[in-house]
């Protein structure tokens, strides 16, 4: 089996560390894997197939003899050095939100639209993570008839805000538990024990930058340019894994059997589906794994064309982020 070269942009990370975990555990044939990242952290070590790699520094320079480069760095890092690894002929696969609406670039969700892949011109984008559990979730549907709708409001999970949310609502439980002073950093306000209903800087219309993802990267990944959607995205203290209640409608109604039995055969889905029992997707259940949990199907009881409503559930830090980079790659060597 051929084996390649790969370089990790932004390798100290919460999503770059769990690239490295991915390719591991897929078993990824690599013969080298080269670990970026800031000047202050290059010399410093981490872990790997039993070995423990050294952190270079990211340069313009650093990608020479690269066969695909996996990008978990901010907007402005990859806009200044993912150029440079395109140009030295690897083919990139990028987290940032940087290119994911450029037109030159697919957006890419393997168990979705894996076809987008073929066109690529050296950058392939990873979508928002809330956008790949979302469209994971629905895109059986979507499969049977076309989504011309969505309402979502999403619970999404600290670890979204990389290590600082997990430290920051650590610290804050921890302060209140002794009656101590609440610190906030990573967040506006204090996370511990309440919601925070802002992710992201607001336009004119009231939304915020991460609810408008939804509908401009859901159109884009389900080729449904007219996809209307209306998002609130929330703050929650919950560890890792974000949750998503979605209503949507279709253009021709579709029968709660036919969803769920869709669903259930969706590649990257699993059916919770049994609210009888108390079974039905949570973020303790599909946190550190790599499936989509979807339940509580039924009847959107506003629509008059039987909409149908239900609940997702996914890690972010996975699925959201770095296996599905993993998995573009795989589909990558593959082809």
């Amino acid at each position: 089996m051929k084996e390649y070269r790969v370089a990790i942009l932004g390798a100290t990370g919460a999503v770059g560390r769990e690239m490295m975990r991915v390719l591991e555990e897929r078993q990824f044939p690599l013969s080298e894997l080269r670990l970026l990242a800031s000047a202050r952290s290059a010399g410093s070590r981490l872990p790997f197939r039993g070995e423990e790699l050294v952190l270079e520094q990211a340069t313009p320079q650093s990608f020479a003899g690269c066969d695909i480069v996996l990008g978990a760095a901010e907007n402005d890092v990859a806009t200044e050095l993912l150029p440079h690894a395109v140009a030295q002929g690897a083919v990139v696969i990028d987290n940032s939100s940087a290119y994911r609406l450029d037109p030159e670039v697919p957006l890419v969700v393997p168990e979705v639209n894996p076809q987008d892949i073929s066109w690529h011109k050296g950058l392939i984008s990873n979508p928002n993570c809330t956008t790949i559990i979302t469209a994971t979730a629905v895109a059986a549907i979507h499969r049977l008839s076309p989504i011309v709708k969505m309402t979502a409001s999403t619970y999404q999970a600290v670890s979204g805000a990389g290590v600082g949310g997990m430290r920051e609502l650590e610290q804050q439980v921890e302060a209140l538990s002794k009656g101590e002073p609440v610190v906030c950093s990573t967040f506006p306000y204090q996370i511990a024990y309440n919601l925070i209903p802002q992710i992201g800087s607001f336009d004119a219309q009231g939304y915020s930058s991460e609810e408008m993802k939804l509908q401009n990267e859901g159109r884009k990944i389900l080729h449904a340019d007219n996809l209307l959607v209306t998002c609130t995205c929330v703050r929650v203290p919950v560890m890792r894994s974000h949750s998503v209640s979605v209503s949507l409608e279709t253009e021709a109604p579709l029968s709660l059997e036919q969803v769920r039995h869709a669903i259930a055969n969706s590649p990257g889905c699993l059916l919770v589906d049994d609210p009888a029992n108390k079974r039905y997707p949570m973020p303790l259940d599909t946190s550190d794994q790599d499936l989509v949990y979807v339940g509580r199907i039924r009847r959107d009881l506003t629509s008059q064309t039987g909409g149908i409503a239900l609940w997702c559930c996914g890690d972010q830090i996975r699925k959201g982020a770095a296996t599905n980079a993993v998995q573009i790659a795989q589909l990558l060597i593959a082809q």
